[in-house]
């Protein structure tokens, strides 16, 4: 039988928004919202403006490796026993294959691995028309919270 979802605490889009992206944060300031959860991705959008480009007017990759491990980090979160464990990261990466001046973009975060002690997690961000900009891989670590 095949499970319904790999998120193991129901969660919707609102709570997200209110809970895991606050002020004072760098997901707020940069303007991200989770946008959509699916039973095996998260999505998340995030403007290109004053927050996210760089001195020639498109959008820093800092910015999209942002938007990338703030929905893979949240996703990931929702993969455990939370009462038991927490995630942090360890390794991110990404190949930017389109600049983006305007608008806004999309991130889609899905898991190639959802293991015990680690989760590998593909993000795809693209613009507004849905063409690709940013290809990313993140790796968590899957900590217990009572470690000696």
């Amino acid at each position: 039988m095949k499970k319904s979802s790999i998120f193991t605490a129901p969660v919707t889009v609102e709570d997200l928004n209110t809970t895991q992206i606050v002020d004072g944060q760098m997901a707020r300031h940069l303007g991200i919202e989770m946008t959509e959860i699916g039973s095996d991705y998260m999505m998340a959008k995030m403007p290109v403006d004053h927050r996210t480009i760089q001195r020639i007017g498109i959008m820093h990759g800092g910015a999209s490796l942002a938007l990338a491990e703030t929905v893979g980090s949240i996703a990931a979160s929702y993969c455990i026993e939370r009462d038991k464990s927490f995630i942090v990261g360890q390794e991110i990466n990404a190949n930017h294959i389109r600049s983006v001046r305007e608008g806004f973009v999309h991130a889609k975060a899905t898991p190639l691995h959802l293991g015990k002690s680690s989760q590998v997690w593909d993000i795809k961000i693209t613009n507004d028309a849905g063409k690709l900009v940013c290809i990313s891989r993140f790796t968590v670590a899957v900590l217990p919270k009572n470690r000696e």
